[in-house]
């Protein structure tokens, strides 16, 4: 009899939940245009309105705040240009200050040209280095515009959590901007965007169990905006034109209410799971790299590289015997190749390494039967012969 797959890849896309779904599918059965003044449109506008809030709540933030749009690339793509406004007046943007393991979303810099982003290196333990970050925000030349600083929370592939907070208080010194990716920290580690100092904050809907295909800028205020990256009707105040898509926006905000239900208690029980994963996996193989392992990370990541086995090698081998999980992040379509996070980490990535994100609806009978599976392919490996 065949065995049921196991999926162990939740930071690629978390399982739609049955309230997202739920919340999609009533969403489909209502008719109008939320743009549109009558009883209908306002119809479509008032669940919009709720999955605003939702979201907003989800992010400590004020839902007139929100900026819906088609994910999180996007909303990185709108918040990352030279060209802000405070107010009605026009604020420049000199350079981009991206640390070295952001998502390609935030690493490849959006808006600004390409010699107008500075990538700013993290230590062996793959956080930000702060010391750099201060010099390179130290040497900022103002007369070019005001400097922006982009970090991830929690990186997609190690799972370790940055300093972000230590960040913003380093931008807000030189009055810079400074952008947060919460993509995988939302609904994983509690989020404020009043505590953690940032002025903008991108999260995503299919990461926290709801549809693909929506997304979120989430500033601190309304005063200081980006210039829109997508014109036209008007919609979300001007911000991003384009008839909403009621039906993942629907989603999203169902997601959220759940997300933001019970995160240290949900999260303690994920990590305990993980935590157990990793000690067998240890007792298989001794010589497990585990990145990030005693670092701070969001409980449901596991990165860690096999000696003498190739990162693309065992994500084929893991699938043969049923379970998904990625080599690396999945972050580009298709695409398996050396962790551009390892070699930012001061590692061989030669070898890469791959990534297990459990989440939830993992059972003790996966994490199990992973780790009987893990213990399996280990044991064939071919390791070097120790000299006589």
């Amino acid at each position: 009899m065949t065995q049921a797959r196991i999926y162990m890849d939740w930071n690629a896309t978390a399982p739609l939940l049955s309230e997202a779904r739920e919340a999609c599918v009533s969403a489909l059965d209502l008719v109008g245009n939320a743009s549109s003044v009558h009883a209908e449109g306002r119809r479509i506008r008032m669940m919009i309105e709720n999955a605003r809030r939702s979201v907003a709540a989800l992010c400590g933030a004020s839902p007139a705040s929100v900026i819906f749009t088609s994910g999180a690339t996007e909303a990185a793509n709108l918040v990352l240009t030279p060209d802000f406004r405070m107010g009605k007046t026009p604020l420049k943007i000199g350079r981009l200050y991206v640390s070295a393991i952001e998502h390609p979303a935030l690493r490849e810099g959006g808006r600004f040209a390409k010699n107008d982003v500075q990538e700013v290196p993290v230590t062996p333990a793959g956080m930000i280095d702060l010391d750099a970050l201060k010099a390179a925000l130290a040497s900022h030349d103002r007369a070019g515009g005001l400097p922006m600083v982009a970090v991830m929370l929690a990186n997609n592939e190690t799972g370790i959590i940055q300093p972000v907070e230590a960040a913003a208080a380093l931008v807000k010194e030189v009055g810079g901007i400074f952008v947060v990716d919460a993509v995988q920290a939302a609904g994983r580690v509690p989020l404020s965007i009043e505590v953690i100092g940032a002025d903008f904050m991108v999260v995503s809907s299919h990461k926290i169990g709801g549809p693909k295909g929506a997304g979120a800028l989430v500033a601190r205020g309304e005063i200081l905006m980006p210039s829109a990256l997508i014109r036209g009707g008007g919609q979300e105040k001007g911000h991003r034109s384009g008839t909403e898509n009621p039906m993942a926006i629907a989603g999203f905000g169902a997601a959220a209410d759940v997300a933001a239900k019970g995160i240290d208690e949900r999260m303690a029980a994920i990590a305990a799971k993980r935590d157990r994963l990793e000690a067998a996996m240890l007792a298989a193989a001794p010589d497990v790299l585990i990145h990030g392992k005693g670092d701070r990370r969001i409980g449901n990541t596991s990165f860690f590289t096999l000696p003498c086995l190739k990162a693309e090698t065992g994500q084929i081998a893991f699938d043969l015997e049923g379970v998904a999980l990625s080599a690396g992040s999945a972050c580009s379509s298709g695409k398996v190749g050396q962790s551009y996070v390892l070699t930012a980490m001061g590692h061989d990535a030669g070898q890469g390494a791959l990534r297990i994100s459990i989440g939830p609806g993992t059972t003790d009978a996966e994490i199990d039967r992973c780790a009987a599976v893990f213990a399996k392919i280990s044991g064939r490996r071919r390791l070097p012969v120790a000299a006589a």
